[in-house]
């Protein structure tokens, strides 16, 4: 190749580069609009600056800590049925070897809801199965197992306590996450979150809060009293 032929290229390159860097302005742009939106039809705050302290707010949501530069952005907040939310993109970095030497940078990029519990609860990890999980159970990585068989077949369930990962997963409450859209749910001991390992749509903000809602109101009410119980008698 000449060296006409090489700025040719060069120049090719650089067009479509600055085409797409456009594009992605314009997509990011759009999707602000879209979430400021939601967020005013719904009462709720809309701040679309990098919040860096959410790994600290909650530091037992192994998906807030992950990777490196990790932050929150397109932040949602206020009251949701009585209910305090935070809902937000989140961003985070891998890094990995070039085949010539040097390091590449991986960026990441997920969205999650996180509700804030009227009640305390206890910790618990629900999500969809995987073909990995599968092999992790037959090494002898145990998850919990429950009555429903097509329950198991689409989640997988961790607890240190199983009596609470029961006492949540009842018969209705897994016929209702069997029905409802896909997330992955942790919950710490005062908030769950939701999310998925790519950005929701805006709507699919409401579907994660109403899906950690269903959870927390179809728990027993003496469930619920034991949780309360549980905290004040720590207190003292």
């Amino acid at each position: 190749m000449g060296f006409e032929g090489f700025y040719l290229v060069l120049g090719i390159v650089v067009v479509v580069g600055i085409i797409a860097a456009i594009i992605g302005a314009m997509y990011e742009r759009r999707r602000r609009e879209a979430m400021s939106q939601w967020a005013s039809e719904n009462g709720l705050r809309f701040d679309a600056s990098r919040h860096r302290d959410l790994e600290r707010r909650f530091p037992d949501f192994h998906p807030l800590h992950q990777g490196s530069n990790r932050y929150a952005y397109n932040v949602i907040s206020g009251d949701w049925g009585g209910r305090e939310i935070l809902a937000f993109d989140y961003h985070y970095e891998t890094y990995s070897s070039r085949r010539k030497g040097g390091r590449q940078t991986n960026h990441h990029y997920f969205s999650a809801v996180i509700v804030r519990t009227k009640f305390p609860v206890q910790p618990l990890v629900i999500r969809s199965r995987s073909f990995f999980d599968s092999i992790a159970s037959f090494f002898g990585f145990e998850d919990i197992s429950f009555e429903s068989a097509e329950f198991n077949r689409a989640f997988t369930v961790k607890a240190p306590n199983r009596r609470w990962a029961f006492d949540v997963l009842h018969t209705r409450a897994m016929q209702f996450l069997l029905e409802k859209p896909r997330f992955s749910i942790e919950f710490d001991h005062h908030h769950g979150i939701a999310w998925r390992d790519r950005r929701f749509k805006p709507e699919e903000f409401e579907d994660a809060v109403t899906v950690i809602e269903g959870l927390l109101d179809q728990l027993p009410d003496y469930v619920r009293q034991q949780q309360i119980d549980g905290e004040v008698a720590v207190a003292r």
